[in-house]
């Protein structure tokens, strides 16, 4: 069975960096869709951004295009984000999804079949 684990969550000042880290445990193929949402209590789910293994494409979502990076780890099967010169408006539980190809690398989280559990993070001024 499929898994993804986040890790890297926690607390940082305003300003301060932060690197989430999914792996990918038994995939059913190389080729595949990973992504970045976020989420705050009472909002919908936000696509953060994404890569796509077999055509080595990374999107991102205009609002986070700058301060936040993507990057793989092919041989260790993990996405990481980097995240920058974190804001008062980005604290939210992080979750990595994943779906397999034929995917799109869209911003629609009914394209990911599978989750991670989250990672929180949180910034304090």
């Amino acid at each position: 069975q499929v898994h993804l684990v986040e890790s890297g969550g926690g607390s940082v000042q305003a300003g301060g960096s932060l690197r989430l880290s999914c792996t990918i445990s038994r995939p059913t193929d190389s080729r595949y869709c990973m992504a970045w949402f976020r989420q705050t209590p009472g909002k919908e789910r936000e696509w953060v951004g994404g890569i796509y293994t077999f055509l080595k494409d990374i999107n991102y979502a205009d609002s986070m295009k700058g301060r936040f990076t993507i990057s793989r780890d092919y041989a260790k099967n993990t996405m990481y984000l980097q995240m920058g010169d974190l804001k008062p408006e980005d604290p939210a539980m992080y979750y990595c999804a994943a779906s397999f190809f034929p995917c799109r690398l869209r911003n629609l989280r009914t394209d990911y079949n599978h989750w991670g559990q989250g990672a929180q993070v949180t910034v304090s001024s």
